[in-house]
């Protein structure tokens, strides 16, 4: 199973992005699908999970982040509004097939104030 994450970049604080992650190589189509993320020195963190039917936020994102999925396309979205310098980390796809539980290479979003 690959994932394939894009769209990390640096934006300024108040601003947008959209990540994605594109799975593939699995015969089983994917149960949750969605985004963690980790600062340096501290644990990764979930940040919004797209189970089958619907969504876990962590507290610090509701109301400025949203995840969707491209079920046909095995896609998974986070469309982040109103970024703060504290959304700067390296964000992480995970996917979790029957088979497993797979996670991206990440992708750094910084917000410069």
């Amino acid at each position: 199973v690959q994932l394939v994450e894009s769209g990390g970049d640096l934006v300024q604080a108040g601003g947008s992005l959209r990540l994605s992650c594109a799975a593939s190589g699995s015969k089983f189509r994917p149960d949750d699908m969605g985004w963690y993320r980790q600062a340096p020195g501290k644990q990764r963190e979930l940040v919004a999970i797209s189970h089958v039917g619907d969504s876990t936020y962590a507290d610090s994102v509701k109301g400025r982040f949203t995840v969707s999925r491209d079920d046909a396309k095995d896609i998974v979205y986070l469309q982040m509004n109103n970024l703060k310098t504290e959304d700067t980390v390296v964000y992480y796809c995970y996917v979790r097939f029957d088979c497993g539980k797979y996670w991206g290479e990440g992708t750094q979003v910084t917000v410069s104030s």
